[in-house]
This record gives C-alpha cells, structure tokens and sequence, in this order.
C-alpha cells in the first residue's frame, strides 16, 4: 500500500539543498517496500513560489487559486515532510508565508492531525537546528503532529550532495530512510 506525502522545500534557490534532501526522500521513500517496508510513500514535491504574500484582504476577496492547491493536496495527504532552511537564527519568509497560507481562513488548516516530518540541511555546522525548533513549535501550534525523533539536521551539506544535488553521504541516506519509516508508522 502507499501512503501519499506532500513535501514543501522552504527555499526557492535553484539547487538548494533542502530541495535536494526533498528529493533524496523522494527517491529512498518510493523505494521502501522493496527494503522490507510495510509500505511505499509517494512524495509529492509542492512548489511554493506561485503563492502570493498573505494577506487577509486578498484572502476575503477570494481565496487564491495556487493556494486552495496547495491545501487540497495537503488536507488529501497521509502526511507531510517540510525541510527548511535557516534564514537568520529562523525560517525563511517565503516557508512561513506558505504555513499561514495552508493554516487559513480561520478553521480550516490544513495541517490539522496530519503527521509532519520536519528536516533541513545547509552548509554549517549545526545545520537548520535553530529554524527547526522555531518551525516544530508553528507547526505543534497549528496541530500537526510533529515527529519528535529521529531529527534530520544535515550540516556541511555542501559535502553531503554532489554537484548535480544528489544525496551522496550514506550516513545521512541511512538516518532519512529511517525519519522516512517512522513518518509511515505515524500516518493512519
């Protein structure tokens, strides 16, 4: 059986590496029941450069068509994976901008009940740990469930991707299928 999954890269860098561990998911989560999985996990990529700045006045005066998308595919997911980036101590503008899309109009968010994975990978050292805790915290907020362990925090990732984007360090490969397993365990 598959479980379908939406993930969102909080990054709209071409070659950012939060797409690319988007994509590293992407490729080890369709391949789980052959490694002995109870199921396999279609992950769909949502972009979110199409969504305009929140605003309440452009909500009232009719719901943006990429937002209301958006929200279909999320409220119609088992659930959902978010890798960020970590833009000044916190998560970039254009990630929180798509959460408040998601979450609105008051009563209808979709993250509601949906099992979240949350991850992030930059260049140093300590990775996106900071923009994660912020984000585990919006998103506990708005009633995801927040998967508290294993954490995917992918530091010097410059050396963990190769030049096409491809996920090349087989520790971190192992700890994400493993992040991928227990996002399974969790959806219903």
């Amino acid at each position: 059986m598959t479980k379908n999954i939406v993930a969102i890269a909080g990054s709209l860098r071409k070659g950012s590496y939060n797409s690319s561990l988007i994509s590293a998911a992407q490729k080890i989560g369709s391949s789980l029941s052959s490694k002995g999985a109870e199921h396999d996990l279609a992950i769909e990529i949502l972009d979110i450069s199409s969504l305009p700045l929140f605003d309440q006045d452009v909500e009232a005066a009719g719901f943006p068509e990429a937002a209301q998308a958006m929200k279909d595919k999320i409220a119609a997911a088992d659930g959902v994976i978010i890798a960020t980036p970590e833009y000044n101590r916190s998560v970039p503008g254009v990630l929180k901008n798509a959460i408040d899309w998601m979450s609105r109009p008051y009563g209808q968010n979709s993250f509601a009940g949906k099992p979240t994975l949350v991850m992030g990978a930059s260049m140093g050292p300590i990775a996106t740990a900071v923009a994660q805790s912020h984000l585990k915290q919006i998103m506990l907020y708005l009633d995801a469930k927040v998967i508290g362990q294993p954490e995917i925090y992918v530091g010097t990732a410059h050396e963990k991707f190769d030049a096409s984007g491809e996920l090349i360090d087989e520790s971190t490969t192992s700890h994400l299928e493993g992040a991928l397993r227990k996002l399974v365990g969790w959806t219903k």
